[in-house]
């Protein structure tokens, strides 16, 4: 692999236990293409997400690709420190969902990695700027409340199965024991209440390992899309599961696909309603006499190569 004309150097910033463990080995055979090709690399264990701050800041100085190694969540925690200071960002896939790669459609195999790394292009890609009480956040790929929080959840204790398992056995587990709520959603100023299992505001299409919860999503469009999917039976929900794989659970009844720049969420269910965003927990959504969780999009906040 010869090495481009404006060579780039690489900060790897890696979740060492991502994927159950994966993303150590996932980077190694990267950064020796890299390195063979002439570029410079640096691999850094991730101490925290505190100790991540400076660590960015260091890599964005010295003009370094910011790689992100592991799942969503940790490509979520990195994609608002490096556009906040104007530099560059890559992933690694090596997570348990790698939803945002998978939109991003990006390669698996190590020397089609390293391929892309020193010749691909840097993409602007839209954030998600997630205002809950007093705190404000960037995210990469979608934010959910509701039962799809819950599984989440729940996938977080589900390391004795196989990786393969972990999502549907999360989603079934999840829609057993669910409780519909009340939620309140306003799109850009429209107003709608709706008796509800989940509400998802989305920047990409895939979250769940692979669900193409919000088919029409595009990261570089500028505009979220959301999808409220109303209260139904268990065991209806529990059926019209895998139609989420491809997308084809639009088409229901219960299904509203809504979009727009500015999102408004907030509920009240039997219990707090809890909120995620790329497989990370976000705490509870406001109930409904309560100012809501405010979604809005960020257009091209970030450069990424893809």
């Amino acid at each position: 692999m010869s090495s481009p004309g404006n060579s780039r150097a690489f900060t790897f910033l890696v979740n060492p236990s991502a994927g159950g463990g994966a993303a150590p080995g996932a980077v190694v055979p990267v950064a020796r293409l890299l390195r063979e090709a002439g570029a410079t690399v640096d691999v850094t264990y991730s101490p925290g997400p505190h100790a991540m701050v400076g660590l960015v800041d260091e890599a964005v100085e010295r003009g370094d690709v910011v790689v992100s190694v592991g799942g969503d969540g940790m490509l979520s925690s990195l994609a608002g420190l490096v556009s906040a200071r104007s530099g560059t960002l890559a992933v690694l896939p090596a997570g348990r969902g790698n939803d945002f790669a998978r939109m991003l459609g990006l390669p698996d195999d190590p020397e089609a990695q390293a391929r892309l790394l020193l010749e691909g292009d840097v993409r602007r890609v839209d954030l998600l700027a997630v205002t809950g009480p007093g705190e404000r956040r960037l995210v990469a790929g979608s934010v959910y409340a509701g039962v799809d929080a819950r599984a989440a959840e729940i996938v977080d204790r589900a390391g004795w199965l196989p990786r393969r398992l972990q999502y549907p056995y999360a989603a079934l587990r999840a829609l057993a024991t669910y409780r519909p709520g009340r939620y309140r959603v306003s799109v850009d100023g429209e107003e709608r209440e709706y008796a509800a299992a989940t509400v998802v505001v989305a920047n990409s299409a895939y979250y769940g390992k692979g669900m193409q919860i919000a088919p029409p999503a595009s990261v570089t469009d500028g505009v979220l899309d959301v999808v409220v999917i109303e209260a139904a039976s268990r065991i209806a929900l529990m059926r019209s599961l895998p139609k989420v794989y491809d997308g084809a659970h639009v088409a229901l009844d219960e299904v509203t696909v809504l979009s727009g720049k500015r999102v408004e969420v907030a509920g009240t269910g039997r219990a707090p309603i809890p909120v995620g965003g790329d497989g990370e927990p976000l705490g509870t959504l406001p109930p409904l006499l309560a100012d809501p969780m405010v979604v809005e999009v960020v257009p091209g906040a970030v450069g990424i190569i893809c």
